[in-house]
Protein backbone atom coordinates (compact mmCIF):
# COMPACT_ATOMS: atom_id res chain seq x y z
CA UNK A 1 0.00 0.00 0.00
CA UNK A 2 3.08 2.60 0.68
CA UNK A 3 3.37 2.06 -3.40
CA UNK A 4 0.45 3.41 -3.85
CA UNK A 5 1.08 6.19 -1.62
CA UNK A 6 4.11 6.60 -3.07
CA UNK A 7 2.63 6.68 -6.68
CA UNK A 8 0.12 9.77 -5.40
CA UNK A 9 3.30 11.67 -3.61
CA UNK A 10 4.98 11.35 -7.37
CA UNK A 11 2.50 12.87 -9.39
CA UNK A 12 2.85 16.08 -7.32
CA UNK A 13 6.94 16.01 -8.20
CA UNK A 14 5.93 18.80 -11.21
CA UNK A 15 4.23 20.91 -8.82
CA UNK A 16 6.63 21.15 -5.75
CA UNK A 17 9.74 21.41 -8.29
CA UNK A 18 7.93 24.64 -9.66
CA UNK A 19 7.62 25.62 -5.69
CA UNK A 20 11.21 24.79 -4.79
CA UNK A 21 9.94 21.91 -2.57
CA UNK A 22 12.23 18.42 -2.39
CA UNK A 23 10.50 14.87 -2.43
CA UNK A 24 12.65 12.49 0.01
CA UNK A 25 11.19 9.48 1.44
CA UNK A 26 12.91 7.71 4.65
CA UNK A 27 13.07 4.01 4.67
CA UNK A 28 13.65 1.34 7.91
CA UNK A 29 15.27 -1.02 5.63
CA UNK A 30 16.65 -2.33 2.34
CA UNK A 31 16.37 -6.06 2.43
CA UNK A 32 17.29 -7.87 -1.03
CA UNK A 33 15.91 -5.68 -3.85
CA UNK A 34 13.47 -3.62 -1.89
CA UNK A 35 14.21 -0.04 -2.34
CA UNK A 36 14.99 -0.84 -6.49
CA UNK A 37 11.32 -2.47 -6.55
CA UNK A 38 10.00 1.29 -5.02
CA UNK A 39 11.57 3.41 -7.26
CA UNK A 40 9.34 3.20 -9.93
CA UNK A 41 6.74 3.77 -7.63
CA UNK A 42 8.57 7.25 -5.94
CA UNK A 43 10.51 9.83 -8.05
CA UNK A 44 12.57 11.54 -5.20
CA UNK A 45 15.10 10.42 -3.15
CA UNK A 46 15.16 7.46 -0.81
CA UNK A 47 17.38 7.24 2.58
CA UNK A 48 17.66 4.47 4.87
CA UNK A 49 17.29 4.81 8.25
CA UNK A 50 18.63 1.44 10.05
CA UNK A 51 18.72 3.13 13.01
CA UNK A 52 15.04 3.83 13.09
CA UNK A 53 16.15 7.65 14.45
CA UNK A 54 13.52 9.12 12.04
CA UNK A 55 10.91 6.91 13.31
CA UNK A 56 11.18 8.32 17.09
CA UNK A 57 11.86 7.21 20.70
CA UNK A 58 8.82 5.17 20.25
CA UNK A 59 7.67 3.42 16.91
CA UNK A 60 4.02 2.78 16.01
CA UNK A 61 3.54 -0.81 15.07
CA UNK A 62 0.23 -2.19 14.08
CA UNK A 63 0.78 -6.47 14.97
CA UNK A 64 -0.94 -9.10 13.98
CA UNK A 65 -4.43 -8.20 14.61
CA UNK A 66 -3.91 -5.27 11.93
CA UNK A 67 -5.49 -8.06 9.34
CA UNK A 68 -8.72 -8.12 11.19
CA UNK A 69 -9.70 -4.84 10.79
CA UNK A 70 -12.20 -3.79 7.98
CA UNK A 71 -10.46 -0.65 7.11
CA UNK A 72 -7.21 -2.72 6.49
CA UNK A 73 -8.62 -4.54 3.67
CA UNK A 74 -10.55 -2.11 2.41
CA UNK A 75 -7.38 -0.06 1.65
CA UNK A 76 -5.57 -3.38 0.52
CA UNK A 77 -8.42 -4.13 -2.22
CA UNK A 78 -7.90 -0.71 -2.93
CA UNK A 79 -4.34 -0.47 -3.65
CA UNK A 80 -4.78 -4.16 -5.36
CA UNK A 81 -7.87 -2.71 -7.84
CA UNK A 82 -5.62 0.25 -9.10
CA UNK A 83 -2.54 -1.84 -9.37
CA UNK A 84 -0.84 -1.67 -6.50
CA UNK A 85 0.79 -4.90 -4.75
CA UNK A 86 3.27 -5.02 -2.08
CA UNK A 87 5.98 -7.21 -0.71
CA UNK A 88 5.79 -9.25 2.28
CA UNK A 89 9.36 -9.51 3.30
CA UNK A 90 10.95 -7.57 6.16
CA UNK A 91 9.39 -6.54 9.29
CA UNK A 92 6.21 -4.95 7.42
CA UNK A 93 4.49 -3.85 11.08
CA UNK A 94 5.54 -0.06 11.48
CA UNK A 95 3.28 2.77 10.77
CA UNK A 96 4.37 5.15 8.18
CA UNK A 97 3.28 8.60 7.69
CA UNK A 98 3.78 11.75 5.55
CA UNK A 99 5.48 15.20 7.09
CA UNK A 100 5.82 18.45 4.84
CA UNK A 101 8.56 20.45 6.88
CA UNK A 102 9.25 23.75 5.88
CA UNK A 103 12.38 25.84 5.36
CA UNK A 104 14.63 27.16 8.36
CA UNK A 105 11.84 27.69 11.32
CA UNK A 106 8.89 26.90 9.98
CA UNK A 107 8.66 23.49 11.32
CA UNK A 108 6.43 20.62 10.36
CA UNK A 109 3.51 22.13 8.45
CA UNK A 110 1.87 18.69 7.87
CA UNK A 111 2.12 16.01 9.83
CA UNK A 112 -0.19 12.50 8.59
CA UNK A 113 0.35 9.64 10.52
CA UNK A 114 -0.79 6.16 9.63
CA UNK A 115 -3.41 5.08 11.83
CA UNK A 116 -3.74 1.37 9.94
CA UNK A 117 -2.36 -0.13 7.23
CA UNK A 118 -2.64 2.39 3.65
CA UNK A 119 -4.66 5.12 5.75
CA UNK A 120 -3.15 7.79 2.73
CA UNK A 121 -2.81 10.99 2.99
CA UNK A 122 -4.58 13.39 1.33
CA UNK A 123 -2.42 15.12 -1.43
CA UNK A 124 -4.42 17.84 -1.83
CA UNK A 125 -3.33 18.53 1.04
CA UNK A 126 0.29 18.24 0.74
CA UNK A 127 -0.08 20.50 -1.62
CA UNK A 128 -1.29 22.96 0.45
CA UNK A 129 0.95 22.47 3.13
CA UNK A 130 3.88 22.69 0.10
CA UNK A 131 2.88 26.11 -0.86
CA UNK A 132 3.24 27.52 2.68
CA UNK A 133 6.73 26.29 2.23
CA UNK A 134 8.97 29.48 2.45
CA UNK A 135 11.54 29.07 -0.20
CA UNK A 136 13.57 32.20 -0.09
CA UNK A 137 16.76 31.38 1.76
CA UNK A 138 16.45 27.15 1.82
CA UNK A 139 14.37 24.83 0.10
CA UNK A 140 11.59 22.79 1.78
CA UNK A 141 10.65 19.35 1.67
CA UNK A 142 8.39 16.42 1.37
CA UNK A 143 8.97 13.32 3.19
CA UNK A 144 7.45 9.99 3.19
CA UNK A 145 7.89 8.30 5.65
CA UNK A 146 7.25 4.46 4.52
CA UNK A 147 7.90 0.94 5.16
CA UNK A 148 8.44 -0.83 2.54
CA UNK A 149 7.37 -4.60 3.79
CA UNK A 150 3.61 -5.15 3.30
Amino acid sequence: MCREEAAELSSLKPQLEELGVSLYAVVKEDIGTEIQNFRPYFNGEIFIDEKRCFYGPRERKMGLLAFLRLGVWMNGLRAFKNGFLGNVFGEGFVLGGVFVIGAGQQGVLLEHREMEFGDKVNILDVLKAARKVQTELVFGEVICHTQLSL
